[in-house]
């Protein structure tokens, strides 16, 4: 059984325990449902709009990782081509090229650190027991 890791935790608000949020639990944030705490199986949702609003933020994280993979390869491709035409000296080319695979890493690792946050689930509104 494979489990993905996102970095998402959850803080129960009744149990005040905090748990990594399976992918399932996920979808039910992301519906607005509530679920069950897995420690205390009370239920649980997130409210908070500021919360919401960040949480929804990740989903634009895939889309910045392929178009960042876009940017480098036309990068390096523009600084190869130019260094055939003698537009740049190889060493010229080699800055561009490792300028472009830094500017890469820093990023994503930027985007991987926002990505992990703790919300606060609260105890679920119109839901009996």
């Amino acid at each position: 059984m494979s489990v993905v890791t996102t970095g998402v935790q959850g803080r129960c608000a009744h149990c005040q325990r905090t748990l990594l949020l399976q992918p399932w639990q996920l979808n039910a944030i992301a519906i607005n449902e509530a679920f069950a705490c897995a420690h205390c199986q009370k239920h649980v949702q997130l409210c908070c709009p500021e919360q919401f609003k960040r949480f929804k933020s990740l989903d634009s994280f895939s889309l910045l990782r392929a178009s960042l993979r876009l940017m480098v390869c036309t990068a390096l491709l523009v600084a190869l081509v130019m260094e055939w035409l003698g537009m740049l000296s190889v060493i010229e080319q080699l800055n561009v090229s490792l300028i472009a695979i830094f500017v890469y890493f820093a990023v994503v690792r930027y985007f991987r650190r926002r990505q992990h946050l703790t919300l606060i689930l609260e105890a679920a509104k119109a839901h009996a027991d």
